[in-house]
């Protein structure tokens, strides 16, 4: 019998439990929502809003006991800076469940659990380069000066020879086709040999 025992097994001893329920805490406080199934989400929900608890207070006893549970400095400092402060003004109620679809294979239902105060993440702004200036177009190259030497020498089109373009060629008359008699079938040279050797007869 288990009398006076509110909290749910979850098909696992003590200390798997334990651990199951500790991955739940740190990943709601870290993603702020995370997936899980109801049975669980029930039994961390508790946990959460419990480290939520000693965060408000923020002394040092409450840091320990938090970081007894969650076995990470930086989720502790993440904690007590950041999450606990925005649940001042609230006495309770720090989570919520929301129901989600059952889960294929084993059919499970599946809720998210969140916190109630998400703070929504900021698009972080591109800067974008500084318009460059457009580049001083460079002043044209000079003509260079023909000198009465290099004007008296012939230039080189006119030394290569001229193409003449060869005449058009008539297109050929075309050729009547002489017609071939067919050759004779072999079969038909036998029976004329026969027919010879039945007239002689």
């Amino acid at each position: 019998m288990r009398h006076r025992k509110a909290n749910k097994r979850l098909n696992r001893n003590r200390s798997l439990r334990k651990a199951t329920l500790r991955d739940i805490a740190q990943s709601v406080i870290l993603r702020q929502s995370i997936k899980t199934t109801k049975a669980k989400a029930k039994e961390a929900r508790k946990l959460v809003e419990r480290l939520i608890t000693l965060g408000k207070r923020g002394d040092l006893s409450s840091r320990r006991l938090a970081y007894s549970v969650l076995c990470d400095h930086s989720l502790v400092s993440l904690l007590f800076k950041e999450i606990a402060p925005r649940f001042k003004d609230r006495n309770g109620g720090y989570t919520r469940i929301i129901n989600w679809f059952n889960r294929k294979g084993d059919n499970a239902q599946t809720v998210i659990l969140e916190l109630t105060e998400i703070k929504k993440k900021e698009k972080v702004k591109k800067i974008r380069p500084k318009e460059e200036k457009p580049k001083e177009e460079k002043p044209e190259k000079a003509a260079k000066k023909i000198t009465p030497a290099e004007k008296a020498l012939p230039r080189k089109e006119e030394t290569k020879e001229k193409i003449e373009p060869k005449p058009k060629e008539h297109p050929k008359e075309k050729q009547p086709i002489k017609e071939t008699k067919p050759p004779k079938k072999f079969i038909g040279g036998l029976r004329s040999f026969f027919k010879k050797e039945r007239d002689s007869l």
